[in-house]
């Protein structure tokens, strides 16, 4: 036990002074610094390619970064950069004898062994930036990790944005001319014109697929409709699809409903049997166990991942699809639903600013993993207390907070007409409308669709007719099998 505690004390001895260790002498090259300025001061030609390459916080010595940033405004100002304008602005930014004087700079033009070394130089400058930026992102994630008033979730997703942030930013994309993007565009053609396949993650609708051809990377999609319409059985037909019928990785987060509520949802559509079957209200037949037994196969192996972590944070939220996108290979995200999750903490009480900050998020998170999220939405009541015209749902109807309607690809709303009252025809029960209301990259438009609400299923037309030929057929084979026995 005493070594066990000595080892421990060692430990945190080691971890205290972890700081001053790795601190002696931070990553610089202040030769190469003087190199740089010295060819800015000689040749134009290197200014513009330092400015494009560099910022302030390139530089380590901070008479260098003085005098870099004399340089930025002299640009920004379309003065020439010289041994001349440069010590002047300078004098007048009250930083000359700072820096040691226009002697110093004189002598930084006296060390440049040529200019045409440049590139090299720049190229030093942003490894030596994005090492101390790593250090100053570990020390970070080094005092929060002793915090215990940070959580573990929170920890997780700040070290891994802090890690990505020092590389990302010291990055720049290289200017294309237009014509490799029209190459890059045509081999994209060419590989779509080829392919049997879509191009985004398959709804398992027809009509839909053939207007989104598939879910697309990186979009956000809006899934929205007032309570008891069907957003949840949507969206679980949707996640069912991709993973059963087109073995796709997706990630389902539940706010509202238990993942055993969801996943006898899932039985219910997947099996055809009534729900009160499967609460126990009423009792299986024999040949129901076998048809169960039977037709859970394919979905009890299939790679959907259910989430039912009540009032998810936000933050918790991107470090679990960071790591289901990474380990899992997940292809697709449904979150149910958007108005339920945690934004920032400071946003509390602010509540269209925090849903307006959740909507970001989904939009950046599906941005930064390359995949689309479908995020379900309530709608405001005055979607069905509006007098007059068809009952249909709006923009402008998406509860709490316009920017929803802005970060969003695309907005799907689901509308029922008997719903709000404008088809008492009980025929018409079943009928629903699936209306694309924004569509940035494709057209808007209305599709019709039947909602079986006993199976919890969501049907084209077509296929609808379908299950109700054969209805009487099954029915008839079941009545057989009881004479049967």
């Amino acid at each position: 036990m005493a070594g066990q505690g000595q080892r421990k004390n060692a430990q945190s001895v080691k971890l205290e002074n972890l700081g001053l260790e790795m601190g002696n002498k931070p990553p610089q090259a202040l030769d190469v610094e003087e190199a740089v300025l010295g060819a800015m001061l000689l040749e134009p030609s290197c200014v513009d390619m330092a400015l494009e390459e560099l910022t302030v916080g390139s530089f380590y010595d901070p008479r260098n970064k003085m005098i870099f940033e004399a340089m930025t405004k002299l640009v920004s100002e379309h003065t020439p950069v010289d041994i001349i304008t440069v010590p002047a602005k300078l004098k007048a930014m009250g930083n000359l004898e700072a820096v040691g004087g226009a002697v110093v700079l004189a002598g930084y033009s006296e060390k440049v062994g040529s200019a045409a070394h440049i590139e090299y130089y720049i190229k030093i400058l942003k490894q030596k930036t994005i090492q101390r930026d790593l250090i100053s992102a570990s020390y970070d994630i080094l005092k929060d990790a002793f915090d215990d008033s940070v959580s573990v979730d929170d920890l997780i997703d700040k070290a891994q944005t802090k890690v990505y942030d020092a590389i990302r930013s010291n990055e720049r994309r290289e200017i294309q001319d237009i014509g490799s993007i029209i190459n890059d565009v045509m081999a994209d053609i060419q590989e779509q014109q080829t392919s049997t396949g879509m191009s985004g993650v398959p709804s398992g609708f027809v009509s839909i697929d053939r207007i989104t051809n598939g879910w697309q990377r990186s979009d956000l999609i809006i899934l929205a409709a007032r309570p008891s319409v069907g957003k949840t059985a949507f969206s679980l037909n949707i996640a069912r699809n991709a993973a059963v019928d087109h073995n796709m990785p997706v990630a389902f987060f539940s706010l509202e409903m238990s993942s055993s509520q969801l996943a006898k949802r899932l039985v219910v559509s997947e099996t055809g049997l009534g729900a009160d079957k499967i609460k126990g209200v009423a009792k299986f037949e024999d040949y129901e166990w076998e048809q169960l037994e039977y037709k859970l196969k394919s979905l009890s192996k299939a790679p959907l991942y259910i989430d039912d972590t009540p009032g998810l944070p936000l933050m918790e939220f991107r470090t679990k699809a960071k790591n289901l996108v990474k380990n899992r290979g997940v292809r697709l995200i449904v979150v149910d639903y958007l108005q339920l999750m945690q934004g920032p903490v400071e946003l509390k009480g602010l509540r269209e600013q925090e849903v307006a900050a959740i909507s970001r998020t989904l939009k950046a998170t599906a941005k930064e993993l390359n995949i689309p999220i479908i995020a379900l939405s309530q709608l405001s009541r005055q979607a069905v207390q509006r007098t007059g015209g068809t009952g249909k749902p709006q923009l402008s109807d998406l509860r709490e907070s316009g920017s929803i309607e802005q970060d969003a690809d695309m907005v799907i709303f689901i509308h029922r007409p008997d719903f709000v009252g404008l088809s008492p025809n009980p025929e018409d029960k079943e009928k629903t409308q699936i209306i694309i209301a924004k569509h940035r990259n494709g057209e808007t438009t209305e599709l019709d669709m039947v909602f079986k609400s006993e199976r919890v299923k969501f049907l084209e037309p077509d296929d609808a007719l379908d299950v109700k030929a054969s209805a009487p057929v099954a029915s008839a084979m079941n009545s057989m099998n009881s004479d049967f026995e």
